[in-house]
């Protein structure tokens, strides 16, 4: 990468983790700071976990067609600042449905794929995937990190002072995209952000389906899981809330430590589709685990170990598979179908964690989420095995449309191109490539860069 490009990748990055980080911050301690709350129900303490996700999944798409007419930065600002004006809201609420409100209201800066757009824009094609991947890469640490701040931080400022520090970290991020983050000039990139004309495409094809149903049942599970686990936590093991971060800090060490391995072994052995399944067996199991520990802190621990480190996996697993299936320059189109899916299926686990625990209690919603892992599991198993393919962006510079249609068939007889489609009006060739049998010379001569 070159100097602006390494800065845009640790801005954007940070700018992505501050925002996730004040999402996910209350999940392991607003079950119990909701008792004190007006109007509270186990069903109302669900939605308020989980509220931001259904205006998220609404919003997401149109925020990023917003920026492709109106600029990426003003969009990213205007979601943050309506994310701060949600942190702060719940901050002062006291009431349980002004909490929803203000979740609500965070999730309504859905600035998710401008911020991708905007990574896009600023990076060459030959490196984007790695921009990609560091942006992805900070969702994850922000999770975990949240997950031990959480606890940690209850203890010494409360929920409402969670809130309000989300509300800084959001005007923090105002002015990284402000100050920090360099201007680039909007173009549409098909890998990295959608095209309205392919969804109907994309929503038809079976494959993703099964992913995008994936990731929806995934984030079910794990909202509907903190619902509750808190409370399981406090009452059942006897743990004092501010400790709490002293079983979640063992518990993601050894999950990261755990699901390395594996995406290793899958990745190299292609072995992705016995992996991903096995995953979703061990997070069934890691549910029915939760429900049969009781009060157990010894069985809660093994349990929670084993659903996190399926959960890490197939958090890792399912964009890889997505940009393994659809073709690339329907990929950004794909993601953008599967991201709203994530963040419906959050509103989900929290709207059903929370019905379920106030009609059986809170054992229920463990067996509730095992048995969705099982549903998940019987439609995965006919998903087709992914093909070993990478991903490639050639530049080919400008092009009449029977031009682009020629140098598609000239590409598509290079050893080692499975696929290529060439877009003339981008000058970019999207290509999918088998890299060991890839000739990398004789691709190069189709590059209005290779000089």
């Amino acid at each position: 990468m070159t100097p602006i490009e390494r800065r845009a990748a640790t801005a954007l990055a940070s700018i992505y983790a501050l925002r996730m980080l004040g999402l996910f911050m209350i999940l392991p301690v607003f079950a119990l700071y909701a008792e004190r709350l007006d109007g509270v129900t186990p069903l109302t303490v669900g939605l308020a976990i989980s509220a931001y996700g259904l205006t998220q999944a609404l919003l997401q798409i149109p925020f990023g067609l917003a920026s492709d007419r109106i600029g990426r930065k003003p969009v990213i600002v205007f979601g943050l600042l309506l994310f701060a004006a949600g942190s702060v809201v719940a901050a002062l609420a006291d009431s349980v449905n002004m909490v929803i409100v203000g979740r609500a209201l965070q999730g309504s800066g859905a600035i998710a794929a401008a911020v991708l757009a905007l990574a896009a824009d600023l990076t060459r094609e030959s490196v984007r995937r790695r921009m990609m991947a560091s942006i992805g890469a900070s969702i994850g640490v922000s999770f975990a990190l949240a997950l031990i701040l959480g606890p940690l931080l209850d203890r010494w400022i409360g929920v409402p002072g969670i809130f309000l520090l989300t509300a800084l970290l959001a005007l923090v991020g105002i002015a990284v995209v402000t100050l920090v983050v360099p201007t680039a000039s909007v173009s549409v990139h098909r890998d990295a952000e959608p095209v309205p004309g392919q969804f109907r495409v994309v929503l038809r094809d079976p494959e993703l389906l099964r992913l995008n149903g994936g990731i929806l049942i995934l984030h079910t599970i794990l909202t509907a899981t903190f619902v509750v686990f808190p409370l399981v936590l406090r009452d059942g093991a006897g743990l004092e809330a501010a400790s709490h971060w002293q079983i979640y800090l063992p518990v993601l060490a050894f999950s990261l430590v755990g699901m390395v391995p594996l995406v290793i072994y899958a990745e190299r052995r292609q072995k992705h589709k016995p992996v991903f399944l096995g995953a979703i067996a061990v997070l069934g199991c890691g549910q029915f685990g939760l429900y049969l520990a009781g009060g157990s802190l010894i069985g809660l621990l093994v349990a929670l170990g084993l659903m996190f480190t399926a959960f890490n996996l197939l958090e890792a697993s399912l964009p890889s598979l997505v940009s393994k299936t659809v073709a690339g320059n329907r990929k950004g189109t794909a993601m953008g179908v599967y991201s709203p899916s994530q963040f419906f299926g959050a509103f989900l686990g929290g709207l059903l964690g929370g019905a379920v625990h106030g009609m059986a209690g809170t054992s229920a919603v463990f067996l509730l989420c095992a048995g969705l892992a099982v549903a998940w599991l019987l439609f995965a198993v006919w998903m087709r095995p992914p093909r070993h393919l990478d991903s490639r962006l050639l530049r080919v510079g400008p092009l009449s449309s029977r031009q682009a249609q020629d140098l598609t068939l000239r590409i598509g007889h290079v050893a080692g191109v499975v696929e290529v489609v060439v877009v003339a009006e981008e000058e970019i060739a999207y290509l999918k490539v088998e890299s060991a049998q890839l000739d990398e010379a004789a691709l190069r001569e189709f590059s209005s860069t290779s000089a």
